[in-house]
């Protein structure tokens, strides 16, 4: 009887620890574990000498005992990790699969460029989680099939946007990326209209935060701007339920999955047209764009959604339906093809003979 595929994910999974955002690598390997498959996932080391060191070494004692690596691959100095852990994996014979993230690889790969396509060589398969990120990507390394950030859509609970309060709802890390004061600057413009305006600005400090608060308070916006800090799902789910709408004000972005749960959530969308957002959304359908660190354009379109009970339930309802395509039920069984692609190519046909799909196999 032919073994279920046996999974090694290799990432950054800081979500293990209190306080560190869970990223897709962590809710891949719990998804598929729960899901039947064998998953080995490394590493939840907060060190980054530590993460490399435990990624080397669970790949070596993995050699043999699983039939597929997935490597989330980042920009900056997290490439480098990429760069060892393709190469351990290569060396071993283990097959993989790169899957690429962040709004800034693109970049990254162009000054980089022989150093990424030696790395993006080495993989069986290459995955992004937007066709922004595999068409920037696809000069480098071809082809890159496209499978969304997953959700948990249950996990979500929708509650349509009709007649709105001007309770607004940021959430990112307090980064340069991240353009927080934008968020300031457009509350200060919708109070003009609408006085009672409240803003909620979550995340973890990334250098800004002290200066966000301090400009809130100068501003005379303290006592309408709130930070909570670092969301956990409990407080996650409350924020976004307690709000009507939500500001993404991000300078560069690919596929973030913080507006895909503002929809899933039913708050009508306000975003930077940046990166991969327009691929992402649509706008005018499920969301609204805006020009780049444009508050007065900002302002308007949440001052629009909030005239406009009609409007604001369209883009609620329409973001419920963008984000079921990233439930884990869709996701799954795209994941679930690519690996039956890559094992059957590595099967030799006297070991294809009879095994049955991918699927069969699971079954069994």
């Amino acid at each position: 009887m032919k073994h279920n595929p046996k999974l090694l994910v290799v990432g950054n999974l800081l979500g293990k620890n209190p306080g560190y955002v869970t990223t897709q690598g962590q809710i891949l390997a719990e998804r598929l574990e729960a899901d039947g498959f064998e998953v080995v996932a490394v590493s939840a080391k907060v060190n980054k000498f530590a993460r490399l060191l435990d990624v080397v070494r669970t790949i070596v004692k993995s050699s043999g005992r699983v039939d597929l690596m997935i490597l989330e691959v980042y920009s900056g100095p997290a490439f480098l990790l990429a760069d060892v852990a393709s190469f351990v994996a290569k060396l071993l014979g283990i097959p993989s699969v790169l899957v690429l993230h962040g709004g800034q690889l693109p970049q990254f790969a162009a000054k980089h460029s022989r150093w990424v396509r030696r790395i993006l060589g080495r993989a069986r398969s290459l995955v992004a989680p937007s066709a922004f990120l595999a068409e920037s990507l696809e000069r480098f390394a071809s082809p890159i099939r496209v499978i969304p950030n997953a959700i948990d859509l249950g996990a979500y609970r929708f509650r349509l946007r009709e007649e709105m309060a001007p309770r607004m709802l940021w959430m990112r890390s307090f980064h340069p990326l991240y353009n927080p004061r934008l968020a300031l600057d457009v509350l200060a413009l919708v109070k003009g209209e609408f006085p009672d305006a409240t803003l909620v600005m979550g995340g973890v400090d990334k250098g800004l935060e002290s200066s966000v608060k301090n400009s809130a308070r100068e501003m005379g916006l303290g006592d309408s701007v709130r930070f909570p800090g670092f969301l956990d799902e409990a407080a996650k789910a409350r924020e976004f339920s307690d709000a009507d709408i939500f500001l993404n004000t991000n300078r560069v972005d690919n596929m973030p999955v913080s507006v895909v749960e503002a929809c899933a959530f039913g708050l009508p969308v306000v975003a930077t047209d940046v990166g991969g957002l327009s691929k992402l959304v649509a706008h005018g359908e499920n969301a609204i764009l805006v020009n780049d660190d444009d508050p007065e354009e900002m302002a308007k379109a949440v001052i629009g959604l909030l005239k406009d009970p009609g409007a604001a339930r369209r883009f609620s309802e329409n973001g419920r339906k963008l984000a079921e395509r990233s439930s884990w039920s869709s996701v799954r069984q795209q994941w679930e093809s690519l690996f039956e692609d890559i094992l059957l190519k590595t099967e030799s046909p006297a070991s294809e003979k009879g095994s049955g799909s991918l699927t069969e196999r699971l079954s069994r």
